[in-house]
């Protein structure tokens, strides 16, 4: 059931809090890494086919933080992309609103893992009048060097965050992550996953709205004390090339198989803000193959499969 399109002053609302989630996530991220973030305050001309503002802020070359971007994005446009309307085709091709923040971050030591978080709204108009609006969002964990007591920790803040609003909620939407972001050209899990939601309405505007705001919400204290766990964590030459070679698996992921890409560039959206998410340096090579029983053969067998975490 499509939930109605926010009038001004909920939109506003929204808009008020996403832009202070922004501002919560990378003042603790600054505060961790010692760095500020390079903000950028972006706004698309009248006469382009999307219009709208955002703020791009990207941290990179920090002791902690190799980059970590986070942007803030409200864009309208006159077309949805193909992308939005997957699930909806009586929407393509409606006019459209959308805002919400996105951050990826990609730490310095291999054993600190890459964080993946979204939360965002769409509202659109129908052929016949009908305004709809939904939420998104979610978030996931892709480490280079797994760790149970990580994974368990992110899973349980992910729970906790959803348990008000049903207890459907948290095997649903980790079931949604594990089967999102799963690269299907090689048949592999992108990390441990979390949780992952769309094109989502069932509990109205205002019940919609609190869960997408209690993810966001609940995203500090679910990544922040295994940054802490890991940072110090000795390493050489063997893992950080582990690490660049990973790091390659999260690029094809992003350009091959993600709507939120793909939503951002159909769209005409700012190409420097979506691709914040691309790591600073990365490789790839041939037939790369861990040693048995090493701790990379360990990632493949032990976490990057579908498991319950709790």
């Amino acid at each position: 059931m499509s939930s109605p399109d926010p009038d001004k002053t909920s939109s506003t609302e929204v808009r008020h809090h996403l832009i202070d989630l922004q501002a919560r996530i990378t003042g603790a991220i600054a505060a961790v890494d010692g760095s500020d973030f390079l903000v950028d305050a972006w706004r698309k001309a009248a006469a382009e086919p999307l219009q709208g503002d955002g703020i791009t802020m990207i941290l990179e070359g920090g002791p902690v933080f190799e980059r970590a971007g986070c942007g803030f994005s409200h864009v309208r446009g006159p077309k949805l992309p193909p992308s939005a309307t997957q699930h909806r085709p009586e929407l393509a091709g409606a006019p459209f609103e959308a805002m919400g923040v996105s951050l990826v971050f990609h730490p310095r030591n291999p054993y600190v893992p890459t964080v993946h978080m979204n939360v965002r709204m769409l509202a659109a108009s129908a052929v016949d009048g009908r305004q709809v609006c939904w939420f998104g969002g979610g978030m996931d964990l892709t480490p280079c060097y797994g760790f149970e007591d990580d994974v368990r920790h992110f899973h349980g803040c992910c729970k906790a965050a959803l348990e008000p609003f049903g207890a459907d909620k948290y095997p649903r939407f980790k079931a949604w992550c594990d089967d999102y972001f799963y690269l299907k050209h090689r048949a592999e899990q992108r990390g441990v996953g979390g949780i992952f939601f769309d094109d989502f309405s069932e509990l109205g505007f205002d019940g919609s709205l609190a869960m997408m705001k209690a993810v966001g919400n609940s995203f500090l204290a679910a990544y922040l004390p295994i940054v802490e766990r890991r940072r110090d964590s000795s390493y050489g030459e063997r893992e950080r090339a582990f690490q660049l070679y990973r790091r390659g698996r999260y690029v094809e992921f992003n350009l091959v198989w993600d709507r939120g890409t793909h939503f951002g560039l159909q769209s005409g959206g700012r190409t420097e803000s979506i691709l914040l998410s691309m790591p600073p340096l990365v490789s790839w090579s041939y037939q790369n193959v861990p040693a048995s029983g090493s701790p990379e053969a360990e990632l493949y067998s032990r976490f990057l499969v579908r498991r319950d975490w709790l």
